[in-house]
């Protein structure tokens, strides 16, 4: 399960070599896209077939490096130059982790209003 303690979530656009490992991530996290791979945040890669994925992730003392392989399907993942990220909320996640678009047209959020 994802370490509940993020601000961010941020999408590596295009294919990456999911051979890389924790430290290769990073490097990629700090020098292609300019991030701090220590921030509290998620940074979230897909191979070239969209059916594998990486989630690495600082928390405290050391990297978390999540790892999924679909047995069927693809992931629906943005295209664009592999140096550049998008940015997607928590919920969007989960809806690409289960196979659905992110390009979903829900309800927005409504903050509970006290009633007079």
């Amino acid at each position: 399960m994802i370490h509940p303690y993020y601000e961010r979530v941020y999408l590596a656009c295009g294919p990456t070599d999911l051979r890389k490992s924790i430290d290769g991530l990073a490097v990629i996290v700090k020098e292609a896209f300019e991030l701090d791979p220590f921030a509290p945040a998620l940074f979230v890669f897909c191979n070239r077939n969209k059916d594998k994925l990486k989630i690495l992730q600082w928390d405290n003392n050391g990297f978390w490096l999540y790892y999924k392989r679909l047995e069927r399907g693809t992931f629906s993942w943005p295209s664009g130059p592999s140096n550049q990220t998008q940015v997607i909320s928590p919920r969007q996640l989960r809806w690409l982790l289960d196979g659905i678009s992110i390009q979903q047209s829900a309800h927005r959020e409504v903050k509970a209003r006290t009633i007079l």
